[in-house]
């Protein structure tokens, strides 16, 4: 099968979507199906990696990027084209940001309550949101087109928003490497990696990983990791991730404490899973995070939200927590708070690292496969009727 993979950058480098294309690609490849990207721009492992690379080149607008895709697509002779995001010439849609339109109302949260009405009216008004409006109009707007949705939460945002029929929607967890990510390198790298950033072997390191601090909910994280150590807990936060743009912006959790250790972007985040004994992550939203998945094959018991996709797999008091509001800290410092008991952490980091092996990524790639051919036996049936 020649498959077109869409997106706007691909790096596995970069995390995210990129990162889990990147991963898709390769689980294709090993299949014997001959991958296409076209991306505004590709790293070298592409061609390591042996897809056909199609570059579009910088195109800082969404909306003459989408279309430049389109015009792409159209000179290849591609079986099914699954977009991850970029533009609306495709087969199957799979939006790694869910749907913009309930990222954007769910953000609203980080702000002041007396705030929300004047963002609400910016988001109707600035040019920018008008532009991505014009972008999903297009991407959700042609009923014969498949939307893979990573969760239920998606699928739900989907049709709310953006008058997605239910019977359009494929529904797709994603899974993680359980051979990369494993509970077995923590014998390697627990005690080089905490010796380098200088936290305390004793101490109970709570692992953050994300590249937007706001939207992921650090702040929070900062503060309940905080509380618990004001209160004598040996309880560390270890935050991987963050652009340039985060960066600048670590004024929004205040000043560092002696319980935080920010490590930036790493090239390889295994080490650190490794190093850590649970995973926290209180965003306002995210379609289905990927580190879940990787901190749940590492076997660390995972914290987040309802408004992460991902914690639709997990079991309360089980393998994870699952806060409602991902603002409050107190309600987040009670959960790590459990956590810093070694016996409660070594049973539910057990049970994270069994729920990873039931989704792995081996699995997510079957499960799409079987959306291709249900695209290629559509296409063979119309052909017929004609």
């Amino acid at each position: 099968m020649k498959i077109g993979l869409v997106i706007d950058r691909f790096d596995p480098r970069r995390g995210g979507a990129q990162q889990w294309t990147y991963q898709h690609a390769e689980r294709l490849i090993a299949r014997g199906h001959e991958v296409h990207v076209v991306a505004g721009e590709a790293s070298p492992a592409a061609v390591r990696l042996g897809v056909v690379v199609h570059e579009l080149g910088f195109i800082q607008s969404h909306l003459p990027r989408a279309q430049a895709a389109e015009n792409m697509l159209r000179s290849l002779q591609l079986d099914v084209v699954h977009d991850i995001g970029l533009g609306w010439h495709n087969d199957i849609l799979q939006s790694e940001d869910g749907s913009r339109l309930a990222q954007w109302e769910r953000l609203l949260l980080l702000l002041p309550s007396w705030q929300r009405p004047l963002k609400r009216t910016l988001i109707g008004l600035l040019p920018r949101y008008r532009e991505f409006r014009r972008l999903m109009a297009r991407q959700f707007g042609d009923r014969q087109r498949i939307v893979l949705a990573v969760s239920k939460m998606c699928a739900r945002d989907y049709q709310r928003h953006h008058g997605v029929r239910p019977e359009q929607i494929r529904l797709v967890y994603h899974g993680a490497d359980n051979e990369r990510f494993s509970p077995a390198h923590r014998a390697q790298y627990r005690l080089p990696v905490r010796r380098q950033l200088g936290i305390p072997e004793e101490a109970v390191v709570f692992l953050f990983v994300g590249h937007d601090y706001r939207r992921k909910g650090l702040a929070t994280a900062v503060r309940a990791v905080c509380r618990l150590a004001d209160e004598g807990r040996p309880a560390h936060l270890l935050v991987v991730g963050g652009n340039r743009r985060a960066q600048r912006s670590r004024w929004l959790f205040g000043p560092r404490h002696r319980a935080v250790t920010l490590a930036g972007a790493v090239d390889d985040p295994v080490p650190y899973y490794a190093a850590s004994d649970a995973f926290v992550l209180p965003t306002f939203y995210d379609p289905s995070s990927l580190s879940v998945a990787e901190a749940a094959s590492s076997g660390l018991p995972c914290v987040t939200t309802r408004f992460n996709g991902a914690a639709e797999l997990l079991t309360e008091g089980l393998d994870g927590f699952v806060l409602f509001d991902p603002s409050d800290y107190a309600a987040l410092a009670d959960r790590l708070r459990r956590l810093t008991d070694p016996a409660t952490r070594q049973a539910m980091g057990l049970a994270a690292r069994r729920l990873a092996e039931r989704y792995t990524l081996d699995r997510n790639c079957e499960e799409i496969l079987a959306v291709y051919h249900e695209v290629l036996r559509w296409r063979s049936g119309r052909r017929e009727a004609a």
